[in-house]
């Protein structure tokens, strides 16, 4: 069994290939990077009503013809966490590998979708414009890919870029851009951009906003300053303005910041289980929870019914390229495109946040799945569908 590494060791190339030390990183994300609070606010506690349901030996039908139990499934996903919401009731929870209930958790590019949520509210609102331009509101980005895209280019993913000149890679900007939050990843030598909004300001424009999908992190960086310049204050406080103090979260979420004291909105951010389930009930039920309405419902609706032409109406998995175009982004959420209107918000290492609002239904996993050519990619969709599908066909659990 791997020994628990120390926070300060964990490095990117050991980090991304062994799961035990993939669990340090998403599990304690925040102990060696500043990070700021996302309030919980002063009401109480939303309490899922318990109805448990032993899913574990639930056979779940995998694409290359073999059953596997969901155990079995979870066990081969790394999974640290799972829990399942049905019909606003908790019907299935665990944690695994000592991951405890009240412990915040990475979620990785989960966060984007969160992001997109708080872009679209503030649209709704008026206060920000899809089409307005970028350096027009951010001025340091004039003349970048960023700069010279709109708002709706950058929630979907539609800038193409290189940055200080470099050959796009998408796996080594990944790094370089975690290396700008952990200088410990960053090469001895390094030169270059100490903050995220110096590393934007690096990126030249290689083809025309809105003419191909590519998920890139610069994105959603560049639509989070946007959103600090257009209210006035941090992504944290309007996190927990707009949404984390209205869901009746149990407690504080976290942004890791830069050197510069930015989130890091498109993956800095962690929460609890419980939490992240809240806000998926709320959005399961038309953006309302506890007799409120918290997101305006044409948002929620929005999230699948409007999604533009373009790029990103069908977009292919980054891991199997030639797989047939199945899925849609939109607003930083992925749609599967299946009959129950499901969106979900996907990170690395098996973060996942699933909403099926026809099946009633919301998933929260968290993972630390190693993500690596020769491993392949747990099921996950197919999974929470299966226990969506189950779920619907028992018989109604009586008040």
């Amino acid at each position: 069994m791997t020994a628990e590494p120390s926070v300060l060791e964990l490095g990117w190339a050991r980090g991304m290939t062994d799961p035990a030390w993939v669990r340090r990183q998403v599990t304690a994300q925040r102990e060696p990077l500043p990070a700021r609070q996302v309030w919980r606010g002063t009401r109480p506690p939303h309490a899922f009503p318990a109805a448990p349901v032993d899913l574990d030996e639930l056979p779940i039908s995998l694409a290359d013809g073999r059953t596997q139990q969901l155990c079995e499934v979870l066990a081969a996903a790394e999974t640290d966490a799972i829990a399942v919401v049905h019909r606003g009731r908790l019907v299935y929870e665990r944690y695994l590998h000592g991951y405890q209930s009240h412990h915040p958790h990475f979620n990785a590019s989960a966060a984007k979708s969160y992001l997109g949520l708080l872009a679209a509210i503030l649209i709704r609102q008026g206060v920000l414009e899809r089409g307005a331009k970028v350096a027009g509101i951010v001025p340091e980005l004039a003349g970048t890919a960023f700069g010279e895209a709109t708002v709706d280019h950058l929630l979907h993913m539609g800038t193409l870029m290189s940055y200080a000149g470099r050959p796009y890679d998408k796996e080594l900007e990944a790094q370089r851009f975690f290396a700008l939050l952990a200088p410990r990843l960053r090469l001895q030598a390094h030169q270059g951009p100490n903050t995220i909004l110096e590393h934007l300001a690096t990126a030249r424009p290689t083809g025309e906003p809105g003419s191909e999908f590519r998920y890139e992190n610069g994105n959603v960086e560049a639509l989070a300053e946007v959103l600090r310049r257009t209210t006035g204050t941090t992504i944290s406080a309007l996190m927990g303005e707009l949404l984390w103090s209205r869901i009746g979260a149990e407690q504080d979420a976290y942004y890791v910041l830069d050197a510069a004291g930015a989130e890091a909105a498109g993956g800095g951010f962690s929460a609890t289980l419980r939490d992240v389930a809240r806000l998926g009930d709320m959005l399961c039920h038309g953006g309302a929870a506890g007799g409120a309405q918290i997101v305006p419902e044409p948002v929620v609706a929005g999230i699948t019914e409007d999604v533009p032409d373009g790029p990103a109406r069908r977009v292919r998995s980054v891991r199997t390229p030639n797989a047939p175009a199945a899925m849609s982004y939109h607003d930083y959420w992925w749609l599967p495109n299946d009959p129950f209107g499901s969106f979900t918000a996907n990170g690395i290492h098996g973060q996942r946040l699933f909403v099926s609002p026809a099946l009633d239904l919301v998933v929260v996993h968290y993972g630390a799945h190693v993500m690596s050519p020769s491993v392949p990619v747990p099921p996950f969709i197919q999974t929470f569908l299966h226990i969506g599908i189950h779920l619907n066909d028992l018989p109604p659990i009586q008040p």
